[in-house]
């Protein structure tokens, strides 16, 4: 079976199409489809990169706290979140969020000590 031809266009659909391809300034594309994904193609990919791929569990990291800090740094802080390696802490004070910053690299080595080296990458702090 022969395919079927392709029907020349008329003049006005000749006009038109030229018109497109100036305005769009391109070509019409000849497959609508070539270039599309599904989406559950990349999700997971995303996900894994995110929230899963290398990275602590949040809990994790807010049970061994008092571990890590000690009794009295514990008292005063609380780990917020965990993400792309930077850990959030929440402080209490001000004058402790100095103290902490002063005391972030001693922090991070005992961090890294427990969970790994490359886990988390930094320490911030945030009043609350």
């Amino acid at each position: 079976m022969a395919a079927p031809r392709k029907k020349k266009p008329t003049r006005r659909e000749g006009i038109h199409e030229d018109l497109m391809r100036e305005w769009l300034g391109c070509e019409k594309p000849s497959d609508l489809r070539a270039n599309i994904t599904e989406a559950g193609d990349w999700v997971d990919q995303i996900l894994k990169k995110q929230f899963f791929a290398e990275s602590l569990n949040e809990e994790e990291v807010k049970s061994g706290w008092k571990e890590i800090a000690g009794d009295f740094i514990g008292a005063h802080t609380e780990p917020v979140s965990v993400k792309e390696g930077h850990l959030v802490l929440r402080v209490t004070q001000p004058a402790m969020r100095f103290h902490l910053e002063q005391m972030k690299p001693e922090l991070l080595r005992k961090i890294k000590a427990r969970f790994g080296t490359g886990k988390i990458k930094s320490v911030k702090f945030t009043l609350g």
